[in-house]
């Protein structure tokens, strides 16, 4: 095995699609755009590509760097590259920024071209279902019949729960990683939370803030911070912040005195710098919608019974917002239709953000079953 290596120098690539896609949410898309990257090779019989879902905040951009900016790296490039857990010298690996979001793809701060102005409020509703099918049509864009596998964190583990039973017949294997086959009430409350601030922000302007030359950055940060909080388990938080003052003593004011709030107020601001509210509202509702059980009366293990793939399921102890209890489920519902299903509920301590770290058992899994995927 070589040392693991970064993929290097990437570039984003564009495919336009001028076939209507009709959406779960009534609306219809006449024409659209998906921005996506590729690393590794295609190879002869197109049997090695692996498509990566990406979660909330996530983009097209996994691994690597620009050649404009070397600090710009993906967002999974510690498991993406040559010898490295999802291995380029085996598999063409995709990326793809999912529709109605804010790196290139058709969305909110792209141009409409019915009206030739900037979409804004006015993109249509978004779900995962959709996702999934708009990635199929990239697939066929490709020359890609059937993918050796579709793998997934969080939002993104629950597209390749949904590839799985949308088109059981074009994925191998689906790795589903720290996810949940539905949102709980909990967390759905969560996500209104956090669309309420920027909602309420005076910048919103209904959403059509780009025609008025502002941002909702304080409900964008506030939203940031209430989601950062449930990324990071109370163990994590305890262990890098505690309780430390950042003066060493008690101010009595409102400004900044515990290391967590100056933490929390640093991501926020950083997060209202490069992401796009209607993205923002977009995709929690479609994290909201996501529910395959819903039209088999609740029952996951009959929603499940269309799925043929293999399985990797994967949770972390910490995990409170995707608890490994939710992942249970879906291995459940997956063996009660005798499904091929590996589960591993990881002890790391990051809580929900355990699925973007560099984990050595987490990585050492990925690792075996990568390498036991025929292409």
């Amino acid at each position: 095995m070589i040392q693991a290596q970064s993929v290097g120098i990437v570039a984003p690539q564009r495919a336009d699609f001028a076939e209507p896609l009709k959406l779960r949410s009534g609306g219809q898309l006449d024409n659209y755009h998906l921005v996506f990257e590729t690393y590794g090779t295609l190879n002869a019989e197109r049997s090695n590509a692996v498509l990566v879902c990406h979660a909330l905040s996530g983009s097209h951009h996994l691994a690597g760097h620009y050649a404009t900016d070397p600090h710009d790296i993906g967002w999974w490039d510690n498991l993406i590259g040559p010898g490295k857990p999802l291995d380029t010298r085996k598999f063409f690996v995709i990326g793809v920024n999912n529709l109605g979001g804010c790196y290139g793809s058709s969305g909110p701060n792209q141009t409409n071209p019915a009206t030739g102005r900037l979409w804004g409020a006015d993109f249509p509703f978004v779900t995962v279902e959709d996702w999934v099918e708009s990635q199929a049509r990239l697939a066929d864009h490709l020359g890609i019949e059937r993918f050796a596998a579709v793998v997934g964190g969080s939002l993104g583990g629950m597209q390749a729960l949904s590839w799985s039973l949308q088109f059981p017949e074009r994925v191998g294997h689906v790795a589903v990683i720290a996810a949940a086959p539905k949102l709980t009430a909990q967390n759905i409350a969560f996500n209104e939370v956090a669309r309420q601030a920027i909602l309420s922000d005076p910048e919103f302007h209904g959403g059509h803030y780009y025609e008025h030359g502002v941002v909702p950055a304080r409900g964008l940060k506030l939203a940031r911070m209430v989601g950062h909080i449930t990324y990071l388990s109370d163990d994590a938080m305890a262990e890098k912040f505690g309780r430390s003052l950042r003066h060493g003593r008690n101010t009595y004011s409102y400004d900044v005195e515990f290391e967590i709030e100056s933490y929390l107020r640093y991501q926020g601001d950083k997060f209202a710098g490069y992401f796009d509210a209607n993205t923002y509202l977009l995709t929690t509702k479609a994290l909201d919608y996501f529910d395959p059980a819903f039209e088999y009366g609740g029952s996951l293990p009959a929603a499940l019974a269309r799925a043929s793939a293999d399985f990797l399921v994967v949770s972390f102890t910490t995990d409170w917002r995707f608890a490994p209890e939710r992942s249970r489920e879906i291995v459940y519902g997956l063996l009660h239709n005798k499904r091929n299903v590996s589960y591993a509920e990881i002890d790391c301590p990051a809580g929900h953000d355990s699925f973007l770290l560099d984990d050595t058992r987490y990585h050492a899994l990925l690792s075996a079953w990568f390498d036991r995927i025929e292409v």
